[in-house]
């Protein structure tokens, strides 16, 4: 146990709750957090909302290991019963927005990190807390690593029960639109757009990708909004439709759109690629040393920063997946602690 860090990281969190800091409004809460790393006596660095340590005695020789997550949050739900930006402490648990997701990862690596970087180690130690990753924005996590040495792995922040995430299913949200001709109702008249978008709706509802992965499953294929019609009496000239694809890592998005594009009829566009599947080799030493504390592996479904990492990382923190995005959300005062703990075991003295 180390009550210190704990006692001084549950303190933080309670301090970060109660700044407001949505996707893209972290402002307060990166000045407040910049602060308490120079109060703390270490130098922080810092780009847009991005705020970011180096380990005394960085050598470009040795390893360097990232500890990341975000200090954002979405908005709160309806159903809140307490105030989400009022911190409170019942029964064991701290109630407040983003304490689950992800503040308690922010300030339990923080605090894994001073306390790491108190002796030398066999590797160089990085924290950063980014901004925008709740919208997957362009001034959080992207603009964050063009500011920093080679990582060779990360460790990325999120409610996992601190087990190991060793994959991650990558996102691309495709926006498909099929076109008929406009006629009257009446008649046997025009081209139904939403029959025509109809047969390429079940084409995504029925096509099984061959690769399937051990940890994460299928690509999952998902329609999730649609659009079409001006008025009951008008044959629909246009049908648009938004699929949203989960990647395993067994294809590129890239690739999952090449063969989409040859198979529908629809026009179709792509948001974007960037958010890509990842996985871990499982002969890696920090996934090791996890097994070896007895943290089970997993393939994680929901997206995090650790898609837009080029380098090996995996996904672990404290809490649980599904108190994310709710109301009443909460961090238990023990998964802290354990949290701290674990994250220590994990990295000290370790050789990667």
């Amino acid at each position: 146990m180390v009550p210190e860090e704990t006692s001084d990281a549950v303190a933080l969190l309670q301090q970060l709750i109660a700044i407001p800091s949505f996707s893209r409004e972290e402002t307060a809460a990166a000045d407040f957090l910049e602060r308490y790393i120079e109060i703390k006596g270490y130098v922080a660095s810092r780009k847009e909302n991005n705020i970011w340590i180096l380990s005394s005695g960085f050598d470009q020789s040795r390893p360097t290991i990232l500890l990341n997550s975000h200090i954002d949050t979405v908005k709160p739900v309806a159903g809140w019963v307490r105030d989400p930006l009022r911190p409170t402490i019942e029964n064991g648990r701290i109630y407040g927005l983003g304490s689950n997701d992800a503040g308690a990862s922010v300030v339990s690596l923080l605090h894994a990190f001073f306390y790491l970087t108190q002796k030398k180690q066999a590797y160089n130690l990085i924290f950063a807390a980014s901004a925008e990753e709740e919208v997957s924005g362009k001034n959080g996590i992207e603009t964050l690593l063009q500011e920093l040495p080679k990582i060779d792995f990360a460790i990325v922040g999120e409610p996992t029960e601190m087990n190991l995430a060793v994959a991650e299913k990558g996102l691309m949200v495709l926006d498909c639109v099929a076109i008929g001709k406009a006629g009257h109702a009446a008649r046997n008249e025009g081209e139904n757009a939403i029959y025509k978008a109809l047969e390429d709706v079940s084409w995504f509802k029925n096509y099984v990708f061959k690769n399937k992965s051990d940890l994460l499953g299928e690509v999952k294929m998902t329609v999730t909004q649609i659009n079409a019609g001006t008025q009951h009496n008008v044959v629909p000239d246009k049908c648009s439709f938004v699929v949203d694809v989960r990647s395993n890592e067994m294809y590129s998005n890239q690739e999952i759109l090449n063969i989409i594009l040859k198979q529908v009829s629809c026009n179709v566009q792509a948001r974007s690629t960037r958010l890509s599947s990842t996985a871990t080799p499982l002969n890696h030493a920090i996934v090791k040393r996890g097994l070896e504390l007895n943290r089970s592996l997993f393939g994680s479904p929901t997206l995090s920063d650790q898609s837009l990492m080029p380098f090996p990382s995996l996904k672990m923190g404290p809490g649980q997946s599904a108190r994310s995005h709710t109301a009443d959300e909460f961090i238990l005062l023990d998964e802290i602690a354990e949290a701290i703990e674990i994250y220590i075991q994990l990295l000290d003295g370790l050789e990667i």
